[in-house]
């Protein structure tokens, strides 16, 4: 199988505990560590929560290999000019290993905390639109100056610019036709968590229709579809893919017939989301993982 693995490491635990999940997570050999970007998140809204950008710079400073990435930074309260700030900073700090996944934002806690107007979803596609266009261009050029509808910039400055050239790569999440398009034209990779669903083959088949659809967003665009990464949340689905080892190695084997080039799963939680053992991601590392020879850096 031809399929990287990456790990999500909640933003919900004190570094003296994260800290060694980062390493650990760097010598079990998976591709790309993420964490969540969300200023509070479903029921772990009152916390505790750190936030993405110095947990990554964090973890930037205790592994060596691993790939760093946000999974996925919201336009709900990121401002392009200050995030690429972030990200040249974070990109520096990291020797260039850093993953810039993107997202619009969806409703919930990080939309309203800030008081701002509630957005339709014609609106926050808008949004998410004028988002990675003006990151995008903030990350590529030395001044940018900008007057859109959701965003400003005035003559912002980048020097010195990404490690990696000519910028850190953007994963973009999308599920439907716009995001999707944005994926295509930005992105070096696109990721999807299928469409919501308590059964698990009408869950797969959702990740299929997305994948044929992002197929389409390709052709119209006119991108070569091995130009671009394919990732897959397979925690998504209504079985966490860590309920067992041999499950999660059905589920990578599943997203590679589909296509997929990467996938990721959770760092088990006691309790709540994402719930499961650390003895299970142990054997996954010591047999799935270790027959990946794709997975390493």
């Amino acid at each position: 199988m031809r399929v990287r693995v990456g790990i999500i490491i909640l933003p919900d635990q004190p570094w003296s505990v994260a800290r060694q999940r980062w390493q650990r997570a760097e010598r079990y050999g998976f591709h790309t560590a993420w964490t969540y970007d969300h200023l509070g998140w479903r029921d772990l809204v009152d916390g505790p929560w750190f936030d993405a950008v110095p947990t990554l710079t964090a973890a930037a400073g205790v592994t060596d290999r691993i790939r760093l990435g946000t999974f996925v930074a919201s336009a709900n309260f990121r401002h392009p000019v200050h995030f690429a700030r972030e990200a040249t900073a974070l990109d520096d700090i990291s020797a260039g290993r850093l993953v810039l996944g993107l997202g619009a934002g969806g409703a919930g806690f990080d939309e309203r905390v800030l008081g701002a107007p509630v957005l339709t979803p014609r609106q926050r596609a808008d949004r998410f639109a004028e988002f990675v266009s003006l990151l995008d261009q903030l990350l590529r050029a030395d001044r940018v100056t900008w007057s859109g509808r959701y965003y400003t910039a005035v003559d912002a400055r980048s020097t010195p610019g990404c490690t990696q050239r000519p910028r850190a790569p953007f994963i973009v999440a999308a599920n439907g036709p716009r995001g999707m398009a944005l994926a295509a034209r930005y992105g070096q990779g696109w990721v999807t968590t299928g469409t919501r669903s308590d059964d698990l083959d009408e869950w797969w088949r959702s990740v299929a229709e997305a994948a044929a659809r992002f197929d389409d967003a390709l052709a119209a665009g006119g991108r070569d579809p091995a130009s671009i990464e394919r990732h897959l949340s397979l925690d998504a689905a209504p079985v966490f893919s860590l309920s067992g080892a041999g499950y999660f190695a059905d589920a990578v084997g599943r997203a590679a017939e589909l296509g997929f080039t990467d996938v990721a799963t959770h760092w088990p939680r006691e309790a709540g989301w994402y719930a499961g053992r650390e003895a299970v991601l142990e054997e996954v590392a010591g047999t799935v993982l270790a027959n990946l020879p794709s997975n390493q850096p």
